[in-house]
């Protein structure tokens, strides 16, 4: 439930319960602010350029886009259903959601800031890991046990790889 700048400096938080998000200075190891959002948000991301961060409004199906240098809201982006995890390809060109309700992954255009694109997948879509070089994106889907794989070339479905109960987070792990 949050995310750190490239530069290691500042943390966003999606504080769940509360539906706000905390902005956290890590240097000195203190809170900068808490922006109001909803009456309850789940997950964060950050844009690449970490100019945006973005938490998903649970009470309705809208994705508050959050203006980094202001740590204000600068706009909502209505989505198809809930929003969840979520992730941007590293040329800042899109924002892949997990719309869990909706057994979707919705694609946000980051330059018109709207939903693009939506993805059919199986239920409960929950976080989502792009790849480097922006190719294929992951999906874990908790509740079938799943992880989409998604070319992002023709926004399809490549694969669904058989993962085990529990299905939720996702991260690099690094091999030497």
């Amino acid at each position: 439930m949050f995310a750190i700048t490239r530069d290691g400096r500042h943390a966003y938080t999606a504080n769940v319960g509360p539906g706000t998000v905390s902005v956290l200075d890590l240097e000195a190891r203190r809170v900068i602010t808490i922006i109001p959002v909803s009456g309850q948000v789940q997950r964060i991301s950050l844009s690449p350029d970490g100019s945006m961060a973005f938490t998903s409004d649970v009470t309705k199906p809208q994705l508050a886009v959050i203006d980094t240098a202001t740590n204000k809201i600068k706009m909502w982006v209505p989505l198809p259903g809930l929003g969840y995890g979520s992730a941007s390809t590293s040329d800042g060109k899109w924002l892949l959601i997990a719309l869990p309700l909706v057994h979707q992954l919705g694609v946000v255009d980051l330059t018109t800031l709207k939903v693009a694109h939506t993805i059919d997948l199986p239920v409960k879509p929950q976080e989502v890991l792009i790849a480097p070089g922006d190719k294929t994106a992951y999906v874990s889907i908790d509740q079938s046990g799943k992880v989409a794989v998604i070319s992002l070339s023709d926004w399809k479905v490549e694969k669904i790889i058989d993962a085990g109960p529990g299905a939720d987070g996702l991260a690099w792990a690094a091999t030497r």
